[in-house]
């Protein structure tokens, strides 16, 4: 006789629910503890979205860093999906306009900063930057008006040494920066 084999399929939130019903407060503090130590990602999920510490952007800014602009000098490697991850964990942590802004635009600075010292010549690169400089602007553009200036000045800045970098980047930023309209939403620049 043959029997079928059982189909199986990995636990899913609903399945982590059912079973954190059987814990109690010590239990899930103790649950807790153990995710918190487990690794820094999660230490900075938890800083973040309780508002621990004095600067909440600061791993996720190192992780940008590290992945976006490696120390080539050290064989570190590029991984853009691993510094854009940086970004989408603060955003599933907390969120906060004002530090998504922040978040995307340091990694457009970080990039461009790269690109300037090492003169890459990646497509995947450059247009991960154009994305994430149109995110910024985006982002941005969503803050309060009184927020907007000081981030709207450092994506400015931005277009102009991306003159020095060669390729379309420039021109591209530049269409993003009109696209956008920033001057007719009275950010202060103008």
């Amino acid at each position: 006789m043959v029997v079928a084999k059982e189909k199986r399929t990995s636990p899913s939130w609903i399945d982590v629910k059912a079973a954190l019903f059987g814990f109690d407060r010590a239990g899930l503090l103790g649950l807790l503890q153990d995710l918190y130590a487990a690794s820094k990602n999660n230490q900075a999920f938890v800083h973040a979205r309780l508002a621990l510490g004095d600067n909440q952007l600061k791993p996720y800014k190192a992780t940008i860093s590290r992945w976006i602009s490696p120390d080539m000098m050290r064989n570190q490697r590029i991984s853009i999906s691993t510094a854009k991850r940086a970004i989408a964990d603060y955003k599933k942590a907390v969120g906060r306009p004002e530090g998504l802004a922040e978040l995307s635009a340091f990694y457009c600075e970080e990039a461009l900063s790269f690109l300037e010292s090492c003169s890459l010549d990646d497509e995947r690169y450059d247009v991960a930057l154009i994305r994430m400089y149109d995110q910024s602007l985006k982002f941005v553009l969503s803050l309060p008006v009184a927020m907007r200036p000081a981030y709207l000045e450092r994506l400015d800045q931005l277009r102009s040494r991306a003159k020095h970098v060669g390729g379309q980047l420039h021109d591209v930023l530049n269409d993003l920066w009109r696209e956008a309209d920033v001057d007719e939403h009275d950010n202060g620049l103008g």
